[in-house]
């Protein structure tokens, strides 16, 4: 995978993307950061590729998250590199912000580890 699919609807969908050395290590921390969201079921985990869905806490709407590491080298593990996060709803046409919060929430955590 070269990259996430790109927004549609950016009133119920946010994707961003950053730079980082060690990249994987970044990588692995934001996906074990993901997996403790509440209400969130991980659908797939692979070397550099992350899934899962995250519910609301009244209506149990269900969101998309995901996570890909773009590394610039072929050693993945030891090289700078480009980790895109993307989340959207599959309900709805707005989801006020949720989604766009969550994202940001996880970088922020993930900055937090330093």
């Amino acid at each position: 995978m070269k990259s996430l699919r790109p927004i549609y609807n950016p009133l119920n969908s946010y994707l961003t993307e950053r730079k980082y050395d060690n990249a994987f290590s970044k990588f692995n921390k934001l996906i074990k950061i993901a997996g403790c969201l509440p209400r969130t079921e991980v659908l797939k985990k692979e070397n550099n590729y992350w899934k899962g869905v995250c519910r609301s806490l009244i209506f149990r709407f269900p969101d998309d998250l995901e996570i890909l590491l773009i590394s610039n080298n072929k050693n993945i593990k030891n090289s700078q590199g480009i980790i895109q996060v993307r989340s959207s709803s599959r309900i709805g046409q707005s989801d006020l912000g949720v989604n766009k919060k969550r994202v940001e929430d996880l970088l922020s955590e993930l900055e937090k580890l330093r």
